[in-house]
């Protein structure tokens, strides 16, 4: 085994027991399954479900299910939360109903864009052919779902149950305009490059002319209503469900979001005048009425 196989290994070891220690810590008020915290056996689960499909993807040498298996861990995770708390209350219900129809509407649409590019992802073609590393990327999106659903979870099966008030409801409306944003800004992403008279030309139309980003604003903006929602039955460690926006937030603006696609954007239009007043003109993340 070479070294890099063993740093590989040792990165998935340490991601593991960080999602758990994690999950072990957030989930103290959550009702028990098989001893155990919910909170700490969803995240059990959704390393489970990754790396169960890791074994076919890493002998085919295909990265094509990958972020759909991100939606299955959704689903699988919220499932069982929704599962080990039965029977539910109303913010329990209306959080795991809210995470499905997210985790649905997205899951689809990245497989169908995947599909449309040919099932290939430039971010694997150094390492989907190297078993540690592939590895770690589907350790990662355990450990990218654990973070994310954090609040969701901890909201679904907490035995500290309240009754509904302004948090549910405000919570619900930024979830909403949330969602609404990033499924609008995909579907004029989708419109605008299936049309041949903008092949090779960047998206300046629709949200997209409010913000460079304006899906990712969205996908921020709706687990910040979860978050919200979930605000009344957190205590104690229970609070790490902050992490959940905070992490989408840093996740999508400093690694893999923003600071990825801005590069590749600079690469094919950097010296196109349009668009660098384009840059000048439109803010990265929060929309703002384009000028003029």
């Amino acid at each position: 085994m070479s070294s890099k196989q063993i740093k590989g290994l040792a990165v998935v070891a340490f991601v593991a027991i960080f999602s758990l220690g994690f999950a072990h810590l957030a989930g103290q008020n959550s009702v028990s399954v098989f001893g155990y915290s919910a909170v700490f056996v969803a995240a059990i689960v959704a390393l489970g479900v990754n790396w169960i499909a890791y074994i076919p993807s890493a002998i085919a040498q295909s990265d094509k299910f990958y972020d759909t298996m991100g939606a299955v861990t959704y689903l699988t995770v919220i499932g069982f939360a929704a599962w080990a708390a039965w029977p539910l209350d109303l913010r329990g219900i209306v959080i795991a109903c809210m995470v499905a129809l997210w985790c649905i509407r997205l899951g689809s649409f990245l497989f169908v864009r995947i599909r449309a590019e040919g099932g290939t992802d430039s971010r694997f073609e150094k390492i989907k052919t190297n078993p540690a590393r592939f590895l770690v990327a589907w350790t990662l999106q355990a450990l990218w779902v654990i973070l994310t659903a954090s609040a969701a979870v901890i909201a679904i099966t907490t035995t500290h149950r309240v009754p509904v008030g302004i948090f549910f409801y405000v919570g619900g409306f930024v979830w909403l305009f949330g969602i609404l944003i990033e499924a609008i800004a995909d579907k004029q992403k989708s419109a605008f490059k299936s049309d041949p008279a903008n092949k090779g030309k960047f998206i300046d139309v629709g949200l997209w002319k409010w913000s460079r980003h304006p899906n990712y604003f969205g996908e921020i903006t709706l687990w910040t209503g979860i978050l919200i929602m979930a605000v009344p039955v957190l205590s104690g460690w229970s609070w790490l469900a902050i992490i959940s926006p905070v992490f989408v937030a840093l996740l999508l603006t400093k690694i893999s979001g923003i600071n990825l696609q801005d590069k590749q954007a600079k690469e094919r239009w950097g010296d196109d005048p349009a668009y660098q007043e384009y840059r000048r003109n439109t803010p990265a993340l929060i929309p703002r009425p384009p000028k003029g």
